[in-house]
């Protein structure tokens, strides 16, 4: 990992793929890292050129004070393009980095080629238990999270079937750190974004788990009827789409970024 400093945070980055092919900036989402995306990186890296960043308090990025604001950190990737020289990008988010999305498409969309939101969701339903979890890392830290999110995270079949891979989400959702969850989950209690989607004008992709369990179907649907000519594809997954189905989301994705281009 890199590390773009700033007078007041770190932002930990990386790179890799095609020198010179267009560029997508994948972001993930609370309790994760960059890493949650190498499977699809895999898959996509022949073709573009992949930058891959952690968000304030997650992986090697450090963790200002909180509590942040979406609006703080989508901020955060205009600074990180124009540190790198990267005039648009492809960005892909899911979960927390699909609201992050949100903000960039309504907000910085002379930044981006296209604009894809992953188990995601524009207003909070559950502002209470967001709360709650908060309290309880204050309390206990994160690893007091760990088995709940895991289960909101993926269906039981798939932590069955991929022990290995389920450890490893584990691993990373360990590795956050407290002042960081703390101010994502913040900003994820506070979302109230739907006045924003009929604001977004890039090309979209809506790609939604039909079996997602802390981002209901409906509430991701939601986005593509909102978000004016937005596609919509649904997969047979909980809520991590781009871990449990790598390749069924980057074909999704590969075929929404082939007809933007034709």
């Amino acid at each position: 990992m890199n590390l773009l400093r700033l007078p007041d945070r770190e932002i930990a980055w990386t790179q890799e793929g095609r020198t010179g092919a267009p560029p997508v900036l994948l972001a993930h989402g609370l309790l994760s890292d960059h890493r949650m995306w190498d499977r699809v990186v895999e898959l996509v890296s022949r073709e573009f050129s992949v930058l891959r960043y952690d968000l304030r308090g997650h992986g090697r990025s450090s963790a200002p004070p909180a509590p942040y604001t979406l609006a703080q950190l989508a901020d955060d990737v205009p600074v990180l393009l124009d540190a790198l020289g990267v005039d648009r990008v492809h960005f892909v988010g899911t979960s927390l980095g699909g609201m992050i999305g949100q903000q960039l498409g309504a907000r910085h969309a002379q930044r981006l080629l296209s604009l894809t939101l992953a188990n995601t969701g524009a207003a909070q339903a559950a502002r209470q238990a967001w709360e709650e979890r908060i309290a309880v890392v204050r309390r206990s830290g994160v690893s007091a999270l760990a088995d709940a999110t895991i289960d909101r995270w993926f269906p039981s079949v798939f932590q069955r079937a991929m022990p290995g891979e389920t450890a490893r989400m584990r691993s990373l959702l360990l590795d956050t750190s407290n002042e960081g969850y703390i101010g994502c989950a913040s900003a994820v209690r506070d979302l109230a974004q739907l006045d924003l989607l009929p604001l977004i004008q890039v090309p979209t992709l809506v790609i939604a788990g039909t079996l997602d369990e802390a981002i209901p179907h409906a509430a991701t649907a939601k986005l593509a009827e909102l978000v004016r000519g937005a596609k919509l594809v649904s997969l047979p997954t909980g809520h991590q789409a781009a871990v449990e189905h790598p390749e069924a989301f980057a074909e999704a994705w590969l075929a929404f970024v082939r007809s933007i281009r034709a």
